[in-house]
């Protein structure tokens, strides 16, 4: 028999060669495997920058300029680049500071009182003793379901001054409310806003109560802790965190306060101004062609909200280092 030349003959492979050789040609490049997820994002961040991110910058960017207007007005208005006069003239603007204090004193007032109430609808409907969860569930919600506008033209009715079966209620007793009256407007309107999002609230804070572990109430049982005991000791504590995300929520809204106040306004009898809350403000002065002052209340505003929920993240953080 003959044997080929040494020569000729085909140098012999390693098999972790030959294993590596056939990863390298089945496994495909890395870099598409990166670019996966940034495709699969792209409709999110375009959106979010083109709805969310570009707003803001361009009503920063408007509020940088001021209209004048020349000789008798009579010629077009012209935008003049003048950085701090909108601001300046914002600051100095009574009506729009005295929004700013009006709707402070509201978030202060209201938003704790809304957010207690939320708690204790809560921690009823999660109690042992508690029947009809869903229906109690449910029933709550529904004022979060209707539209804002909608709540507000039901709540007119209920606080018109000729049809309010309210104060017809409380005719025998003598009684009559003055919803629009200068010294209780705001707290008629606080009373729309807390029926439509104490539900809201709630179904936040009884889904915090759901995720602690039964073994930890039951072991608060077993030390004898009554029903009253555990709710302030292991529940509220528990739900920390919901508490802070709808107050958070609650600060931002409160900010926001537009649909309330402008559908009742009509019908409170001057109580309302077109400048009652600082968005109302701020849309007078678009209503007037005033873009740019428009965009420097709206700035004032942000900052100031995100200045209050700072401080408020800060001192939550606090206590749980505390």
């Amino acid at each position: 028999m003959t044997h080929a030349p040494a020569a000729h003959r085909a140098p012999a492979r390693h098999p972790a060669a030959s294993a590596l050789s056939r990863h390298t040609r089945e496994t495909p490049p890395a870099r598409p495997r990166r670019l996966g997820p940034l495709l699969f994002c792209a409709p999110f961040v375009v959106l979010f920058v083109a709805m969310y991110i570009a707003p803001i910058l361009y009503a920063a960017y408007s509020s940088l300029f001021t209209i004048r207007r020349s000789g008798l007005g009579l010629t077009a208005p012209i935008e003049v680049f003048a950085p701090l006069d909108n601001y300046t003239r914002a600051l100095h603007d009574g009506s729009f500071t005295a929004s700013l204090g009006r709707v402070a004193l509201f978030g202060v007032v209201q938003v704790p009182l809304m957010l207690a109430l939320a708690l204790a609808l809560a921690l009823l409907i999660d109690s042992e003793s508690a029947r009809g969860r869903g229906f109690f569930r449910l029933t709550s919600f529904v004022p979060y379901a209707i539209p804002g506008v909608s709540a507000a033209l039901v709540w007119s009715f209920m606080y018109s001054s000729t049809s309010s079966p309210l104060n017809r209620l409380l005719e025998p007793l003598a009684v009559t409310i003055p919803f629009f009256d200068d010294d209780i407007v705001l707290w008629s309107v606080a009373n729309i806003v807390t029926w439509s999002w104490a539900g809201y609230n709630m179904i936040i804070i009884y889904a915090a109560l759901q995720s602690i572990p039964a073994e930890v109430l039951e072991a608060a049982r077993m030390d004898g802790a009554s029903a009253l005991r555990i709710a302030w000791s292991v529940k509220i504590p528990s739900v920390r965190g919901a508490l802070v995300l709808t107050t958070v929520f609650s600060i931002i809204g409160s900010a926001q306060l537009y649909n309330e106040p402008a559908v009742l306004q009509p019908v409170s009898g001057g109580s309302i101004s077109s400048a009652f809350t600082p968005l109302m403000s701020a849309q007078s002065a678009v209503a007037a062609g005033n873009y740019p002052y428009a965009a420097a209340q709206s700035v004032l505003l942000a900052v100031a909200v995100g200045v209050v929920s700072l401080i408020f993240f800060k001192l939550t953080r606090r206590g749980d280092h505390a």
